[in-house]
Formats: C-alpha cells, sequence, structure tokens
C-alpha cells in the first residue's frame, strides 16, 4: 500500500464519518426541532382562528 492508497483511505474513512454523524445529528436535533415547531406554529393558528369565531 503506497502513499496515494493510504491517503485515499483516509479520505474515504473521512468523508464516511463525516456523513455518519452528520445524518446521526439531523436524526435526533434538526428533525423533532422541525416537526415541534410545525406542531406549535399548527395550534396557535388552530388557537387563533378559534377566537376570530
Amino acid at each position: 500500500m503506497d502513499v496515494s492508497q493510504y491517503l485515499g483511505f483516509l479520505l474515504f474513512l473521512f468523508i464516511f464519518t463525516a456523513g455518519f454523524w452528520l445524518l446521526i445529528f439531523l436524526l435526533t436535533f434538526v428533525v423533532p426541532y422541525w416537526i415541534g415547531g410545525t406542531l406549535l406554529e399548527n395550534l396557535q393558528l388552530k388557537k387563533e382562528a378559534k377566537a376570530k369565531k
């Protein structure tokens, strides 16, 4: 295994692990925050629509 193969392997590992941790971050923080914000906004809109009646 020469240096270029070693550097290519390290680059592959870096890209793979960066993608893995990005996926974990999105699934644990971003998606629940997005869903929670949407639910709260819908509740507020329903409450405002009910108050206008």
